[in-house]
């Protein structure tokens, strides 16, 4: 190489050179660090990768996506085009959204080339390759899938009154002050409450999928913001203050202060059941019009150091041992993006003996998928609930 020549981006189609160069990389992964079990998780997947293949990986632990995102932006602007400090982030939505439209991310299509990318169930789920509406353009790659889901304790509430939308919630809500919240927006659980009621509350559903029209913003979410006045002062504390996360909704739940909480993992209160930080009794629901469903993935910054790490890295996530690992209710829950007739007789016994628990609903019981909204929502509601609500305590 020339001096001062720029070193050519790794290409996954070259495989084999991939794995030498990874050897000896240390990958500084960005990913949310707020559940012991993930980060447990990802503590396995580490020791994984430094056996077989050499690569250290090293969990930065966030407590916002936004953060890791704006580290790249930093750099960008400090001109540092190699070298960077953030090799992989766990992202969806508005953060993909935003490092996309910035030219951020590392070059298009290397998802779809990684070997384990022809287990991946394209064909069934959608939002695979379409992230918040936006075209994915092999720019991430998919490591799990979410839907919304509601949990309560059976030995506490009867489950012939559960609610079967918001409006039935708001009802609920109302027969049993107190006993429901959602985090305080920005957090992602609580912000993807607002979607949910919003997407199902609006007059025109499909205006959700297109960026914000200032327009007509307030008179789309006049419906969202009608019913939370509405629901607010029937929730825990009278709305005067909020759950941090769901962590804390789930300690909530277990101690008896609430008696519905949701996450967005179907297999959460199994997990949850299956580690002792639920009692047995609790039970899973949902909505039977649809909730909100999405991907969750990785992503290489343009000016990763380590390119060949991180791609290892991608790889071994969507492996069928990783995936079934993962979906495991005792070690995480999360579900695969993998296609069980796309395996091997040795990988689909794999995921056929996992217990999913309990408390886990099956496939066709979870209710049909609402999109989410195009990512320009996703700020401009959270910014109009801190003007109504302000920060609570």
């Amino acid at each position: 190489m020339t001096l001062g020549a720029v070193a050519a981006d790794p290409d996954p189609k070259g495989w084999d050179e991939i794995l030498a160069d990874a050897k000896g990389e240390t990958v500084y992964w960005n990913a949310w660090g707020g559940s012991e079990n993930i980060n447990a998780y990802i503590e396995w997947a580490g020791e994984e990768l430094k056996q077989r293949y050499g690569v250290e990986l090293v969990h930065v632990k966030l407590d916002d996506t936004a953060n890791a995102v704006a580290k790249v932006v930093a750099e960008k602007a400090a001109g540092k085009n190699q070298g960077g400090s953030v090799d992989l982030i766990w992202i969806n939505g508005e953060n993909f959204a935003s490092m996309k439209e910035q030219g951020l991310l590392f070059s298009p299509g290397w998802a779809e080339d990684l070997p384990n990318w022809r287990y991946v169930d394209i064909e069934n789920k959608p939002t695979i390759r379409t992230d918040f509406t936006i075209p994915v353009e092999g720019l991430e790659s998919p490591w799990g899938m979410a839907k919304l889901v509601f949990f309560y304790d059976q030995a506490r509430t009867d489950a012939a009154a559960l609610p079967t939308d918001a409006r039935s919630l708001l009802e609920w809500a109302k027969a049993n002050p107190g006993r429901f919240s959602y985090p305080q927006p920005p957090d992602f659980i609580g912000s993807s409450f607002l979607k949910q009621i919003l997407s199902e509350l609006v007059e025109d559903r499909s205006v959700l999928i297109q960026p914000v029209d200032d327009a007509t913003f307030n008179s789309t979410v006049a419906p969202l913001f009608a019913y939370l006045d509405e629901l607010h002062p029937l929730m825990w504390r009278s709305g005067r203050a909020y759950p941090q996360n769901y962590p804390a909704m789930k300690q909530m739940l277990a101690d008896g202060e609430m008696d519905i909480i949701f996450a967005f993992n179907p297999s959460e209160a199994s997990s949850a059941i299956a580690n002792g930080e639920l009692p047995d009794t609790v039970r899973s629901f949902t909505f039977p019009a649809g909730t909100l469903s999405n991907t969750h993935f990785v992503a290489i910054p343009y000016n990763a150091a380590s390119k060949a790490g991180a791609l290892v890295t991608a790889d071994f996530l969507i492996s069928p041992e990783a995936q079934a690992r993962k979906q495991a209710p005792e070690v995480w829950g999360d579900p695969t993006v993998l296609a069980m007739d796309k395996l091997g007789p040795a990988d689909r016994a794999r995921f056929a003996a996992l217990d999913l628990g309990v408390a886990t609903l099956l496939p066709d019981e979870l209710g049909p998928a609402i999109d989410e909204p195009h990512p320009t929502w996703l700020e401009r509601l959270e910014g109009e609930w801190k003007r109504r609500y302000g920060i609570g305590n």
